[in-house]
This record gives structure tokens, C-alpha cells and sequence, in this order.
């Protein structure tokens, strides 16, 4: 692109000094172009000057008036150019009286319109496209598949450990940049076939497409906990490979063929900037794009050196949280000074308890394990911390009261129990894989925590609210869109709508057929109906396929724009558990297939739906991501399966609750306590008789929803864009076993970067901040694998206080289990009689 540069360079000149450190702070650069430095002005600032110099005071105006309307509500959108757009459109600010505050004015236009409103997708995204650079090479599909191959074995071999540890996107990023850089010096440039083996210098858009491609190893294989669950809990051997087979790659593609839907939903809208998805941008811009060097906020270190910087310093410090000091990890330093004082560990315990606890840990994979504060905005963060702090009071109330008899358990996990505080065996109550009422009767009713108790509650009011509620907030987007999705054959009309530099850019590029994701849909039902007809034992009716299928498509949509703007994400695992236990009363089974074609359907769209944003943001082709997504998700499949039967036969004691390696299926044994309550008791067991008043979430999630509706519609300003409803409810929903601990210090991280640091030093955070985080994350990945592999597998442990105090006192697991002593009733054991459970 070539530019009138002796006129923009005069136009520089003639700024003052507040005029051109105004352009450089808003445009993510540094303070050391000058004046009389006018040659060395960057590509973007002769693109933005070049545009401010055109650019009307009328169409600033009308940029700015469009923008108000289509960003109404929209808390992501920086609040000093909102303000200040609506005091020139009041008159407040004349822009054509003042030259600074038409400067202001067109700088503020031409950034919205022809990059980003969002100074986070400013810094990690082009000004234009080169639709010349190589995507889809030999080198970039070898490379990508050699690593979903490597991260899908790791992520599901890890799965099963509590906390789990996997290859993230960060980690891959940076392997598959080596495996590049070493691929472009290594290999000669000969032709395969019209194919380069070596076409020149590891491009970006190979990085990203790679990346992408790989991406599909970082979404969880949700089947994972059926075949577990299912093996290790209910000890089913009639789990065959073939019927493993079946079920994972319907419900992987499923999911896939989804996101054809959403597209128009949350990838194109402006509005939806995808805040999860920005630090790999982040990383792979300073891997592979060159970078002018200049001073930001005095710092002057490339991106590239900071990640390495960061990166090698959080791979040595892991060290100590993992294995060399791992009271570091659950710091939990106020049960040491009384270790057998059950109330003080309940309150503020980190492992057991509800961890109110100011400083409740050292360790960044425990300070990013509800959210990750360098990632979400401000306003995300802190709403979900007010949601946990107010199911904090609840659990509370609810333990020290001995509501249905919670006192006699413990306080906050995920577990489901019997009338003597034992771990709950669903083998003891079944027949032919069916409810056994004589048996149910004889062993006992399934109790739950006072955590869980409250977790499942707010789960049912989440769904009525979030869908309505986020139905109604977005509302002019599902509406807009609804006929592009279900009559427009072509999708360039979709993008032709949308102004934003992204989507004209995007639009040179072929669309994938609408066709092509309705095909795959038909595929994958096909297999999920073979699945349940082939192998009877799992007691699925295909209408269940069916009917999993038509939740999605009602709540997938609202759901998934939450994510888009939010990055927090809710599932329908829970929904779908509970009208198919209605359903199929006593069938433990046939609700588990349903709830992973339920679910999975969900977190697949989420997942290739975000890599499709991440291709607009980067330019890639949609055919290409097409196309090499189908590749990465069948040859995930087939290493899943691998690894998952390797590891049921080959670790010791997996899932075991004392599991010496954390092999102890944490997330698996949420998933079995949720299949025997809801699926082998039934929720009309469950809502009649044990707990009665967890029905009516569903119905105040629902009126809630028509408070915040009317709100938003009479009184809108009665109610701050940074409160975000949907997002404080699902903070009330992350207990058992997570608690306080997993979301204070994440208030902390992120009032220092996502507000302090992204208002005071912008230029700072735009250059730094996603870099950092994908640092840290990619730190602590490569740590985490390389001690379990050297020190734990055969295990070498640091005897010492700082290692033993994690597992000592009641915190630790030792001492008193719960607030009442089952022993001590007249009877033995709590709750009705036997022989009169619900």
C-alpha cells in the first residue's frame, strides 16, 4: 500500500506535543518518534495518518453515532472513548472550533473504523492482509498434526489428575515455532509434486494455521469421562473399542458441525472480540512478526525476549508450589496455626474447605483455575469473585443449619455419599445396569455436600436466566442474523453487512458452504444412532439423540455470545442430565451418552467456533481452517482412545481418592455422583423427596431474568454495563472442589493488569500484557510435564514441613471429616429410614 508520504510526514510535523503523544498512546506505540524524527514513522501510523487526513468531519460523527448504537451495553468497550464520543455528539466537545479536539476526534473514528474499537484487538491484529502468504503448506500440516497427535496423548493422559496438566495453546505455539524455524534451515527446497517442501521463511499465517489445526487438542474429549465412569465406577466391561469408537467421533464432529451456525453469530459481529483467544495471537505476533524496537513506559525489550524472559522464569519457579515446597500451592496458612480445628478449616481450608483466605497461594496454575486474570476483563472477574462470595454465605448457611443433613458430611465437595458418610458405590444398587429399588432400599439414598447442594441449584437457575436474559440483551444480533443463518445460501451477504476492516479483508476469501456443516451434522447423528442400537447395554433411545440435539440448537446461541464477549463459558451437561433423568428414571447409563452428546456438542462449537474468530483475526482462509480442522479431529480421536485404555490398565490406583501421583479423576467423580442422582435415582427421587427446594432455581432463575429484562429496558441506567448477571451467577456455580482460593488471588493479578495497568499504561499492556500471560501459561505447562515425568512417575519426594503440612490436619484430609458425628446418633446413620428412601 503506498502512501502520500511527504504530506503525511507534514502532517506530523505540524501536531503539538500532547496532539502526537495522544496518536502514539492510542496507537500502542512508543514515545521515541518525534518531530523531528518524521522518517521514522511506522507502516500503522502512516496507515491511521494517512486515513485521519481523508476522513470528514461529518463521517467522524457518523462513525461515531453508529458506533453508540452498536456498542450500546457493550462493557468491553473502553470507557474514556465512550465517553467522550457521547460528549461530542452533545455538543459539549466542538470539534470543528478546536484542532486538537478534531485531531481527537478523527484519530478516535479512524481506529474504531478502520482497525479495532478495542485497543486488546488493536495490539494483535493487522492493518492489512497479504493474501500471498502461504497458509496451507507441507510443512505447516506435518507439523500440526505431528502435534495434535503429541498434545491430544498428553491432555487426556493428564486429564485424570487433579489439577490436570496439559499442552496449552501457548506450549503448542511455541513447539510448533521451533519445529517451523527449524523445518525452513533444515530442509531442501525441492518441489512434492506443485507442493514446496521449503516455500521460504515459517510464515505467521503457517503459524496460525498450524495452530489452529492443533487447537482441536486443547478441547476436552468429554467421552473421556463416560469411559471412565463407566469402567472404573460402574465397572462396565462391556465398553468395547468399537462402541468407543462410535461415540467420540459423533459427538466431536457434532459439535464441529455447529460452529457453522454460530459463525454468523460470533465471529463476525464486532462485538464479539473473543478476550480467551487474544494472548495466542499474542504470542505467535511476537514469534514470528518483526518488531520495530522503541521504548514502551521505559521498557524497551522486545516481545519476543519478554516472553522467553517470563516463560523460563515461571519453568524454574514451579519447581517450588509443585515439588520442592508445595505448601506454596495451597497455602493454606491459617489452618496451620490451629491444624484440628474443624471449623477454622472449613472456613478457610484451601483443599477441603471453602478457602477464605487472603493469601491462599504461590502457584499461577491455582490463581488461573476459575479464570485467568491477565485474559478476562476487569469486570469479568470481579463478577464472578461477587458470585462465589455470595455462594460462600449460602454454603455456610446451609452446612452450619444441617440442612438435609449436609452437617454430617464434608463441607465443600463434589463427592456423593451414603447415609454413614461413605463414599457412594452405584454397583450396590443396580441389576442388569438398572435401578434395583430392593437394593436402593436396603443400601441407602445418595446425599450430597452443602457445596454441591448449592452448585446444582445455581445451575438451574443459570439456564432459564441465561437464556432469556442474554436472549433479550442480544437480541439485535440473533434477530439480524436469523436469515442469513436459515435462508442466505451465501455467507458473503453475511460479511458484506459488517464494515469493520476484519470482515472486508475476510470476504476476498471463499466461505465454506453452509452444506458442508449440515452434512457433517448427518453424519454424526448416523453414527451416535448406530452407537446406542449396535450396543443395547447402553439403554439409549435414539429419540434422546434427537431431543440432546434440540436443546442445543435453542441454547447454544445465547450461550455461545456470552462466551464471545465475556470469555466465561457454561455447558448444558447439567440441563440435559436432568430432563433426560426425568425422562429415563433409574437409567444411569443412557443419561451419561445423552449428557456427552448433550454437552460435547456445546464445548466443540465453543471451541472450533473461537478458532474461526481467531482465523478472522488473522486472516486465514475459512476452507483451509475447514479442512485441516476435519483432519485434526479424527486423528484426536483415534490418540484419545489410545491413551485413555492405556492408562485404566497401566496406573495404579486411577481414580482412587488417595491416588499417591493426583491420578484421583476428580472431574470423573463429578461426573459419576451427577449420572447416579440424576440418572440411577432420578431427579423425581431427587426434587420429591431428598432435595425438594433445588427445583426452585429453575423458577427463580426465571423471574430474575424478567427483573434484569425490565430493567435493562426501562431503566438501563440503573444498571452499570460492567455487571454482568450471567457471569455472577456461573461465579456461584465454581465449588466442589474449587472454592475462594481458585478466584482472591486472581482479583488481585487481575486489578493490577486488566485495570490499573491497562488505564494508566496502555501502550504497556497492549505490547506486554497477552504476551505475559501466555508466558506464564506456557511456563508452568512445560514445568508441570517435565517433574511428572523426572520425580513423580516413580516418585522422589522432598520430605520435608513444607511438602507434609499440605496433607496434614483436617485440612489435609486428617483428623474430623465433618461438622456432626455420624457415630453419635442413636441410629448410626442420618437421613430417613431404611427401607423408606425417596
Amino acid at each position: 500500500m503506498s502512501f502520500d508520504e511527504e504530506k503525511i510526514k507534514e502532517y506530523f510535523g505540524r501536531l503539538n506535543d500532547d496532539d502526537a503523544q495522544f496518536l502514539l498512546t492510542k496507537t500502542g506505540h512508543g514515545n521515541d518518534v518525534h518531530h523531528d524524527n518524521k522518517d521514522d514513522l511506522t507502516f500503522d501510523l502512516k496507515y491511521i495518518l494517512d486515513k485521519i487526513i481523508d476522513i470528514s468531519d461529518e463521517r467522524t460523527l457518523e462513525i461515531f453515532e453508529r458506533t453508540i448504537k452498536d456498542h450500546d451495553g457493550d462493557a468491553n468497550f473502553p470507557i474514556d472513548d465512550w465517553n467522550y464520543m457521547q460528549s461530542v455528539l452533545a455538543g459539549d466537545v466542538k470539534i470543528s472550533e478546536n484542532s486538537s479536539a478534531n485531531f481527537k476526534a478523527k484519530l478516535t473514528a479512524v481506529l474504531i473504523y478502520y482497525h479495532s474499537p478495542y485497543p486488546e484487538v488493536r495490539s494483535v491484529t493487522d492493518l492489512v492482509n497479504d493474501p500471498n502468504e502461504p497458509v496451507e503448506t507441507i510443512r505447516s500440516y506435518t507439523i500440526a498434526l505431528i502435534w495434535v497427535i503429541i498434545a491430544s496423548g498428553i491432555k487426556e493422559f493428564f486429564a485424570h489428575r487433579f489439577p490436570s496438566i496439559s499442552l496449552s495453546l501457548t506450549v503448542n505455539s511455541m513447539l510448533m515455532y521451533a519445529c517451523g524455524k527449524a523445518w525452513e534451515y533444515v530442509m531442501p527446497n525441492i518441489n512434492i509434486g506443485r507442493l514446496p517442501l521449503n516455500p521460504g521463511p515459517y510464515s505467521y499465517k503457517e503459524q496460525m494455521f498450524a495452530v489452529q489445526l492443533v487447537s482441536v487438542a486443547s478441547a476436552n474429549v468429554y467421552v473421556s469421562y463416560n469411559i471412565v465412569t463407566q469402567v472404573k465406577f460402574y465397572d462396565q466391561k462391556w465398553l468395547t473399542f468399537g462402541f468407543q469408537l462410535l461415540l467420540t467421533l459423533s459427538t466431536q464432529f457434532m459439535g464441529f458441525s455447529f460452529a457453522g451456525i454460530l459463525r454468523k453469530y460470533v465471529v463476525y459481529p464486532v462485538r464479539s472480540m473473543w478476550p480467551t483467544i487474544l494472548p495466542n495471537l499474542a504470542l505467535n505476533r511476537a514469534l514470528l512478526k518483526p518488531e520495530r524496537k522503541e521504548k514502551i513506559n521505559g521498557w524497551s525489550i522486545t516481545r519476543y525476549n519478554f516472553f522467553w524472559f517470563c516463560f523460563g522464569s515461571m519453568f524454574v519457579y514451579f519447581w517450588l508450589p509443585d515439588f520442592v515446597f508445595q505448601a506454596l500451592s495451597y497455602f493454606s496458612w491459617i489452618t496451620w496455626i490451629a491444624p484440628d480445628n474443624f471449623n477454622l478449616a472449613a472456613i478457610t481450608g484451601s483443599q477441603s474447605g471453602l478457602g477464605l483466605n487472603p493469601i491462599p497461594t504461590f502457584d499461577w496454575n491455582i490463581i488461573t483455575g476459575i479464570v485467568n486474570p491477565l485474559v478476562v476483563p476487569f469486570y469479568v472477574t470481579m463478577n464472578m469473585f461477587a458470585g462465589l462470595c455470595l455462594s460462600f454465605f449460602v454454603i455456610v448457611g446451609i452446612y452450619w443449619s444441617n440442612y438435609k443433613w449436609t452437617g454430617y458430611l464434608p463441607i465443600n465437595s463434589n463427592a456423593i455419599f451414603t447415609n454413614q458418610g461413605t463414599r457412594f458405590q452405584v454397583d450396590k444398587v443396580l441389576t442388569n445396569g438398572l435401578l434395583d429399588d430392593t437394593k436402593y432400599q436396603a443400601y441407602s439414598a445418595p446425599f450430597y455436600s452443602a457445596a454441591n447442594i448449592v452448585v446444582y441449584s445455581c445451575f438451574f437457575m443459570f439456564y432459564p436466566f441465561g437464556f432469556l436474559y442474554n436472549s433479550y440483551k442480544e437480541w439485535d444480533t440473533i434477530n439480524g442474523n436469523f436469515k442469513q443463518v436459515f435462508i442466505s445460501k451465501d455467507a458473503k451477504s453475511t460479511l458484506s453487512k459488517y464494515d469493520d476492516p476484519h470482515s472486508k479483508m475476510m470476504s476476498r476469501y471463499k466461505e465454506v458452504p453452509d452444506w458442508c456443516f449440515y452434512s457433517i451434522l448427518v453424519i454424526s447423528l448416523v453414527l451416535a444412532i448406530v452407537c446406542v442400537k449396535v450396543y443395547p447395554e447402553s439403554k439409549t433411545p435414539v429419540w434422546g439423540i434427537f431431543f440432546t440435539v434440540g436443546i442445543n440448537f435453542v441454547f447454544l446461541i445465547p450461550l455461545c455470545l456470552l462466551l464471545s464477549v465475556t470469555g466465561i463459558q457454561m455447558g448444558l451437561n447439567v440441563l440435559v442430565e436432568l430432563i433426560v433423568g426425568y425422562a429415563l428414571p433409574g437409567n444411569g447409563v443412557a443419561l451419561m451418552t445423552l449428557k456427552a452428546l448433550g454437552y460435547n456438542i456445546d464445548g466443540q462449537a465453543d471451541n472450533f467456533i473461537s478458532c474461526q474468530k481467531v482465523a478472522h483475526y488473522a486472516r486465514i482462509p475459512t476452507r483451509a481452517l475447514f479442512r485441516g480442522q476435519i483432519i485434526g479431529v479424527f486423528v484426536q480421536a483415534f490418540v484419545f482412545l489410545g491413551v485413555i485404555n492405556w492408562s485404566m490398565s497401566n496406573i495404579e490406583d486411577m481414580c482412587d481418592i488417595h491416588q499417591k501421583q493426583r491420578f484421583t479423576c476428580a472431574s470423573d467423580r463429578t461426573f459419576y455422583s451427577a449420572s447416579v442422582l440424576w440418572g440411577v435415582i432420578g431427579p423425581k427421587r431427587v426434587f420429591n423427596g431428598l432435595y425438594p427446594t433445588m427445583k426452585y432455581g429453575f423458577l427463580i432463575g426465571f423471574l430474575v431474568a424478567l427483573l434484569f429484562i425490565a430493567i435493562r429496558r426501562y431503566a438501563p441506567k440503573a444498571m452499570p454495563n460492567n455487571f454482568e448477571p450471567s457471569v455472577f451467577i456461573v461465579g456461584m456455580i465454581n465449588y466442589a472442589p474449587l472454592n475462594l482460593s481458585y478466584i482472591i488471588p486472581s482479583v488481585y493479578a487481575a486489578y493490577a493488569f486488566m485495570y490499573h495497568i491497562k488505564r494508566r499504561y496502555i501502550a504497556w499492556f497492549e505490547k506486554y500484557n497477552y504476551v505475559l500471560s501466555a508466558a506464564f501459561d506456557a511456563g508452568v505447562a512445560f514445568s508441570a510435564v517435565i517433574i511428572f515425568f523426572t520425580v513423580q512417575y516413580h516418585p522422589k519426594y522432598v520430605d520435608w514441613w513444607g511438602n507434609n503440612v499440605t496433607s496434614e490436619g483436617v485440612d489435609g484430609g486428617a483428623g474430623q471429616p465433618s461438622l456432626l458425628n455420624i457415630s453419635a446418633t442413636d441410629r448410626g446413620y442420618f437421613g430417613p429410614e431404611f427401607g423408606s428412601f425417596p
